[in-house]
């Protein structure tokens, strides 16, 4: 089992999860939104100093790894 997550498939369970859970004001998720405007490299996901791994999302890194 791998650790690192690919960006694109990072992406891709971020919206998973953001459909299933919607985003709530103040939430992690409504932070991570309003900020990053969506540019992934500003995403909770997106770990700076790895950024073959991005494991910085706890949600996104949990749907990872009960997919693999």
């Amino acid at each position: 089992m791998s650790n690192n997550i690919p960006m694109e498939k990072a992406i891709e369970l971020c919206k998973e999860y953001r459909e299933k859970h919607k985003v709530r004001m103040f939430s992690q998720c409504w932070g991570c939104l309003k900020y990053s405007k969506e540019e992934p490299t500003k995403m909770c996901f997106y770990d700076e100093n790895n950024p073959i791994e991005n494991r910085g999302c706890k949600f996104v890194n949990k749907l990872f790894d009960k997919s693999e």
